[in-house]
């Protein structure tokens, strides 16, 4: 699955795109967005692949919005303006949309990502152990716990891996993967929360706590969770 948000302040055209996406079975809704403030909470909770992304928004352009991000997800660009498609292009953007944009337009476009999975990489980490170095597909990994000098990296296989990392490190290398420090010495996968409430976050049948220095982080966390829920 391809996990991707819209981003467009126009209730209409991203309807619009919603739609267009539910026909693709390989594409999956992660959430919406109508600004880039809470686009930017969206790529801090979710494991975003790919963005459609309007250009012309309040207060921060898509460009200057996608020129901001240090891990740019691939980005379709969407507008009624054609002026603007040199600029998506130099942001290396996958395409650039015109609206009101057609089914037949929008999967030619993204068909470019089903067809060449290089478009959208899968992230990996190297972590050493036990005189090893293991590769472990970001995908898989639950949450970061940090033992002392050490850090417990815990998968969905339950396996657990420890090795010497830092948990500042990993913040700056997993920044908008999708990862939250809820914690003095939790991360987590935010799509794997199952569950939560003021003192703790539950993934699965692992419950982790919520630090109180924390609480910007985790209320970033709730606020995107509940914009993207059905029961508001």
């Amino acid at each position: 699955m391809i996990n991707c948000i819209i981003i467009d302040d126009e209730p209409l055209a991203a309807a619009l795109l919603e739609k267009h996406i539910s026909k693709i079975d390989r594409l999956q809704l992660a959430g919406k967005a109508e600004n880039a403030m809470d686009a930017y909470q969206l790529l801090q909770t979710k494991s975003v692949d790919l963005m459609f992304l309007d250009i012309q928004m309040p207060h921060l352009s898509g460009i200057d919005f996608l020129k901001s991000l240090s891990q740019k997800p691939a980005t379709i660009f969407t507008t009624a303006y054609r002026d603007f498609a040199l600029d998506g292009f130099e942001l290396e953007a996958v395409d650039y949309l015109l609206k009101p944009i057609t089914f037949e337009r929008f999967f030619k476009s993204v068909e470019r990502i089903l067809r060449h999975k290089t478009d959208i990489k899968e992230d990996f980490m190297m972590l050493k152990t036990e005189g090893m170095t293991r590769k472990v597909p970001i995908r898989e990994i639950l949450y970061f716990e940090s033992q002392g000098n050490d850090i417990k990296t815990v998968l969905l296989s339950n396996e657990s891996i420890v090795s010497k990392v830092k948990m500042t490190d990993l913040e700056s290398l997993l920044s908008g993967k999708g990862f939250v420090r809820i914690h003095r010495s939790f991360m987590i996968n935010a799509q794997y929360v199952t569950a939560f409430n003021n003192s703790e976050i539950v993934l699965g049948a692992y419950h982790i706590p919520v630090g109180r220095s924390y609480k910007s982080e985790f209320d970033a966390f709730v606020k995107a969770v509940n914009k993207g829920s059905v029961n508001q």
